[in-house]
């Protein structure tokens, strides 16, 4: 296994159109972006994506995306390169990574991974914090600025901005608890035996 200082690691963010009863969720927006200790942030995606179905009116009071933003949007399907092209050999980061992954079932076959969830890492490493939520964590260890010096012009529940705070807080932890000379398999699936206590108590 490679150490985490020698891997490249790409987040992928989803913003969806939202369930509608009786329905399925399709995914209106994808952000991809990746970073690594030798080339900081890199190679910034994002795009509307296409979907023949309406936007919730609760799915938009959270990320703003209209119809009109979608009307000449591509397919999922259609940007297979660049999807391939960024998490191709990369180990795959998401926060709360199950949304993530179901919609990348739109490629069968892909063989996207290793992934690292953002959410179990935060959990295992800050097992006392009230709330493990992406937004949270970013403000509690004061990435937020950082994160918007990346991604001028963008904030929360956009794709992009979400994958570069997954990863601005993968980095936090990486530096601060000094993993980077760690193998990349001593993160995969981290302990969260203390979060579950604290839960519990």
């Amino acid at each position: 296994m490679p150490l985490l200082r020698d891997c490249r690691f790409s987040a992928i963010d989803f913003e969806s159109a939202g369930t509608q009863r009786g329905g399925t969720d399709s995914p209106v927006q994808i952000g991809i972006a990746c970073w690594s200790a030798t080339h900081g942030h890199h190679e910034p995606f994002v795009s509307y994506l296409h979907t023949a179905q309406p936007v919730t009116w609760s799915a938009q009071k959270v990320h703003g995306i209209t119809a009109e933003q979608l009307k000449d949007a591509p397919s999922l399907i259609s940007l297979w390169p660049e999807v391939r092209n960024r998490l191709d050999g990369a180990v795959v980061v998401a926060h709360g990574k199950g949304t993530e992954k179901r919609f990348l079932r739109a490629f069968p076959g892909h063989g996207f991974g290793p992934w690292i969830d953002t959410l179990t890492l935060a959990r295992a490493l800050d097992p006392g914090l009230p709330e493990h939520s992406l937004g949270a964590l970013c403000r509690h260890h004061g990435l937020e600025d950082a994160i918007s010096a990346i991604v001028c012009g963008r904030t929360w529940h956009d794709a992009l901005f979400d994958a570069v705070a997954s990863l601005a807080l993968l980095e936090f932890y990486f530096v601060t608890r000094g993993l980077l000379d760690f193998e990349l398999e001593t993160i995969l699936q981290p302990d969260c035996s203390a979060w579950h206590q604290f839960r519990n108590s």
